[in-house]
């Protein structure tokens, strides 16, 4: 649960692609522990904001700090999930898991065995990514960026490739990991529901160049009941933003 500390702070972040501007002069504080959903079109720049929080990418101009210092480099301290769960399919579930420890670990095969257990696949810890499901593969996958023990847990479209009813569980899943690990996470994501569901706050971004137009404070009883009133409205209220950029009258039906 987020405390008074800041984990990352943007300030007025732009980024260029040579002629073409993906993010501009965003800034936002997120806090040690807290769960914040970003959620925007397709090409809005969400994604390449993870990028530089991971030091995967650097900024035109603006500042990224992770605890007080600039970010400069990939940090073993700073986990990464992707929407394709990399994992090497000629090693075991074991094997990649600590592929992606220090090679000075000491306590590799316990902490392996905790975070298997912690994502409740602990059964297959011999087995090969061809004999996982899509979801048990992301659970992998996530098992793998905690292993590290990180600060940050980022986590890009993580369940974008999964189906409906697994998805549900994994978001399920993670939500329990996060309440168990108690670190900051960031997750990008398409789906506003799987925004509300996860996030304490859901960062709302513009089309390209990426803005930040809206940050909506989510009710906790959001991530316990999709069905309460508190849950849809709030998902309502980010359908809005996205039809008023693009001037269509809103309306969906059920």
């Amino acid at each position: 649960m987020p405390t008074s500390e800041t984990a990352v702070k943007i300030t007025h972040l732009n980024k260029r692609f040579e002629d073409l501007k993906v993010l501009d002069d965003v800034s936002i504080d997120i806090k040690k522990g807290e769960f914040v959903s970003v959620i925007g079109v397709s090409g809005c720049g969400k994604s390449t904001m993870l990028r530089i929080i991971g030091g995967l990418e650097t900024p035109s101009s603006g500042e990224v700090l992770v605890y007080g210092k600039p970010v400069k480099r990939p940090s073993r301290k700073i986990g990464f999930v992707f929407q394709d769960h990399r994992l090497l399919p000629w090693l075991t579930v074991e094997q990649n898991i600590k592929l992606a420890l220090d090679a000075k670990t000491k306590n590799a095969d316990e902490i392996v065995k905790k975070y298997l257990q912690l994502v409740g696949l602990s059964k297959f810890i011999h087995a090969y990514p061809s004999q996982l499901s899509g979801g048990m593969a992301q659970r992998v996958a996530i098992a793998r960026a905690l292993a590290n023990q990180p600060d940050i847990l980022l986590l890009d479209e993580p369940f974008g490739a999964l189906d409906a009813i697994t998805r549900i569980s994994m978001q399920q899943e993670l939500q329990k990991i996060w309440k168990v690990e108690n670190i900051t996470m960031i997750l990008i994501t398409h789906d506003i529901s799987e925004a509300v569901f996860l996030g304490e706050r859901v960062v709302v971004m513009s089309g390209r160049p990426g803005r930040i137009k809206d940050i909506v404070s989510v009710d906790p009883v959001c991530h316990y009941q999709r069905t309460e009133s508190a849950f849809s409205s709030t998902r309502d209220r980010i359908y809005q933003e996205f039809f008023k950029e693009e001037e269509v009258p809103f309306s969906y039906s059920i």
